[in-house]
């Protein structure tokens, strides 16, 4: 959670009711608010939220204060660089703190639920702690006031992944299209209600940018041995929307979109070993099109059937213009240094004046800067496991108590 989500008086009763819900929740040893962009004063009146509905059991993982902040240096002196601010950061933080209580099943709920039940978590546990599953996700119908919601679900991701699968159902790469496959079996990837046993949870890393829950999956897929998905809500399901935001790729769904293409791909590319061509992204941009404008096609009978208003203009934009463009512009970042190499040494090793530079070794470095750059632009913001953590850092748990203590005393 950020602080916004009570300080903004047009979010407050939001969060409200979400701790509504929770005071009532007896099998809860323990509930983290994880606090981003929070002064001192900030996390005080969160306390006293908390507070005036009587729930107990609870600490706030003020993330700026001067305990928590301890432990990020630590973590970074030690090489785990976690520097970035961001949900990814906030919930592995949170999830140390969990694992150092002796958690067994940890669930993930956003702030930003207007709809929130107690129920929804009750659904969300389930499978993890009655049922022994290794991970449970949330999905629900994003169909609020006769509209359609979920846009980069519907109109990047579903149609990305038909593309890949499509690509690799004909190259026949079986490695790759048992991921895509994985992926596509459920019903929302991008839901940021999950549910963890502990000893899967020691062993995952997590994305710190907006593709977080995409990474997520890709890590359940190989790490675990057991999978749920839940219907989390009956009812309209819904949170806070982003813009679109189709001329800044730093924000809103531009961003998100760009940041959920280049996490999948750094998984296909880097840790699967996938080969990509010159032409890779290009060709994968006109099928993603394609499939796209096939989903918007069936979105827009389906709200004719079902009397929902429906913006088919608004999302041929989103296609064509924004999510398209994600895919093209990490295509861009990932193939964009090769390309620069081979023009840069097709020009030295055709002109003479070069010949001096090249017997210097001029060709050699024009190579090692290029494997340089390729290494910078295929590493993802992402936090290592906490498994790794406690190897390098054996007292890490130790030194997480000591200053969940000293929370406890400071707003005590």
């Amino acid at each position: 959670m950020l602080a916004s989500e009570y300080n903004k008086p047009s979010n407050l009763p939001v969060f409200q009711n979400i701790l509504k819900q929770l005071k009532d929740v007896a099998y809860l040893s323990q509930i983290i608010f994880g606090l981003d962009g929070a002064k001192e004063k900030d996390a005080r009146r969160l306390t006293e939220l908390v507070r005036s509905y009587g729930i107990k059991n609870n600490l706030i993982q003020w993330n700026e204060g001067p305990g928590f902040s301890e432990i990020y240096r630590q973590l970074n002196e030690a090489g785990f660089d976690i520097s970035e601010p961001g949900k990814g950061r906030n919930i592995f933080l949170s999830f140390g703190i969990a694992i150092a209580l002796g958690a067994e099943s940890i669930g993930l709920v956003d702030a930003d639920i207007r709809t929130f039940r107690r129920v929804q978590l009750d659904r969300l546990l389930y499978p993890v702690v009655t049922l022994n599953y290794d991970f449970s996700k949330a999905y629900y119908s994003r169909i609020m006031d006769k509209a359609l919601y979920g846009r980069v679900k519907r109109l990047l991701l579903d149609p990305l992944l038909l593309a890949l699968k499509r690509k690799f159902t004909e190259s026949k790469e079986e490695k790759m299209l048992g991921m895509i496959e994985f992926l596509l079996d459920f019903n929302y990837q991008l839901s940021g209600e999950v549910a963890f046993n502990v000893d899967l949870l020691k062993r995952m890393r997590f994305a710190t940018n907006w593709g977080v829950e995409i990474f997520t999956l890709i890590e359940v897929y190989r790490k675990a041995s057991s999978a749920a998905q839940v219907m989390f809500s009956k009812k309209p399901f819904d949170h806070k929307h982003q813009d679109a935001s189709p001329r800044d790729q730093r924000k809103g769904l531009n961003r998100m979109a760009i940041d959920i293409v280049t996490t999948l791909m750094h998984a296909l590319i880097i840790e699967e070993g996938l080969e990509i061509s010159d032409t890779f992204f290009r060709d994968l941009a006109v099928t993603y099109q394609a499939l796209g404008e096939e989903q918007i096609k069936k979105y827009s009978e389906d709200a004719s059937f079902n009397s929902l208003q429906y913006d088919r203009d608004g999302e041929e934009y989103l296609v064509k213009n924004v999510f398209r463009n994600s895919i093209l512009q990490a295509g861009e970042t990932l193939t964009g240094p090769y390309r620069i190499t081979e023009r840069f040494l097709r020009l030295v090793n055709s002109h003479s004046d070069f010949k001096p530079f090249l017997e210097k070794g001029l060709a050699e470095a024009i190579l090692n800067v290029e494997r340089k750059t390729e290494q910078k632009v295929f590493e993802m913001p992402q936090t290592v496991s906490w498994e790794r953590v406690s190897n390098k850092l054996p007292r890490i748990f130790y030194d997480l108590i000591e200053v969940v203590e000293e929370e406890k005393r400071r707003f005590s």
